[in-house]
């Protein structure tokens, strides 16, 4: 009465073959627009996380884009000016400003936050080592904030080389160097209120103290070798012997122990603690507060002469023959 028909296989095995082809359609594009996204929207490897960039007016987008290409903010400095113009609706529109990069972002965020003045500028941290001098601060500033201005602030630190304490402080896009200075010198003496008593005791004068502190900041790293040194160089100032410190030549020409020659030993310099006797005109670094604490309470010992070897192992030595066999063992 019904027919039976025979079973139609294709019936069963095109859906199949369609949901597959579907599939694999769209995995393949899936990994297509990943891929694109990798290679022109994503952010680049340096994506130079929390600096500040100074986006100056009067610049066009091209230059821009090409700007923010070599600095490796974005990969494609095409779909970056494709984005500004889809989300400026066609006017090419870039807002002035500090643009604070916290973390690595994609090319349409980018260029979302530069078409709509996204700052983000909120507070970032910066840290400044113990030991840097005036114009690594300034180097340290300066990588991280685009609109600093590195001679301006040399200019109003010029006097207070060794009195910008080493801290991690908390920076806004819109602090001036005048106030960065201001920040960094009032944390100093904070910070050196810690030691009013021991400063009376000793008999030192503030400034005196910071210059021998800078030097332990540079000559050596434990608080013992360094109130070991600060003994040694207290006393030859007591004697008027020359201090003798090879890192007072970093301050004058960049060079380390391990680099100078003996033409650099005879450079014109009131640093030249070789030439001149005394504490040098200014500190050369500004110390942290374990150099100050040596600087402030040394220790006293019979030694006159102390280095360093290659491991960074503290020798001392009474007389200057016993320093030459230091040299001798421990310098070769």
């Amino acid at each position: 009465m019904f027919d039976n028909p025979k079973r139609d296989e294709t019936f069963f095995e095109n859906p199949l073959k369609k949901r597959f082809a579907f599939f694999s359609f769209s995995l393949l594009f899936v990994v297509f627009v990943f891929l694109f996204y990798l290679a022109f929207w994503s952010a680049p490897r340096y994506f130079p996380v929390d600096t500040i960039y100074d986006l100056k007016s009067g610049q066009t987008l091209s230059l821009i884009a090409s700007n923010f290409s070599a600095k490796r903010i974005i990969r494609s400095e095409f779909w970056f000016k494709s984005f500004v113009y889809i989300f400026s609706l066609g006017k090419s529109k870039i807002i002035e400003g500090n643009y604070y990069l916290k973390d690595r972002q994609d090319v349409i965020l980018m260029a979302w936050r530069v078409s709509q003045g996204l700052l983000d500028a909120v507070p970032f941290k910066i840290v400044i080592q113990e030991g840097l001098n005036n114009r690594e601060i300034a180097d340290v500033f300066a990588s991280k904030l685009s609109s600093f201005n590195k001679d301006r602030f040399l200019k109003f630190a010029e006097k207070l080389e060794g009195y910008l304490f080493p801290d991690t402080y908390n920076v806004t896009t819109d602090m001036t160097e005048e106030q960065i200075i201001k920040m960094m010198n009032d944390n100093f003496n904070r910070k050196i209120k810690e030691f009013e008593n021991e400063i009376k005791l000793s008999g030192k004068n503030l400034s005196d103290i910071v210059k021998i502190a800078s030097i332990l900041e540079e000559e050596a790293r434990t608080f013992e070798s360094r109130s070991i040194i600060s003994g040694i160089l207290w006393k030859r100032l007591s004697i008027n012997m020359p201090l003798q410190v090879d890192c007072s030549f970093k301050y004058i020409n960049g060079k380390t122990s391990a680099t100078l020659s003996l033409e650099d030993l005879k450079l014109d310099s009131p640093y030249n603690s070789y030439l001149h006797r005394g504490l040098p005109p200014t500190a050369i670094s500004n110390p942290g507060l374990m150099a100050i604490k040596a600087s402030i309470m040394p220790i006293k010992t019979d030694y006159l002469y102390f280095l360093s070897d290659h491991e960074g192992n503290m020798h001392y030595a009474k007389t200057h023959d016993e320093h030459v066999e230091n040299k001798e063992k421990y310098l070769r």
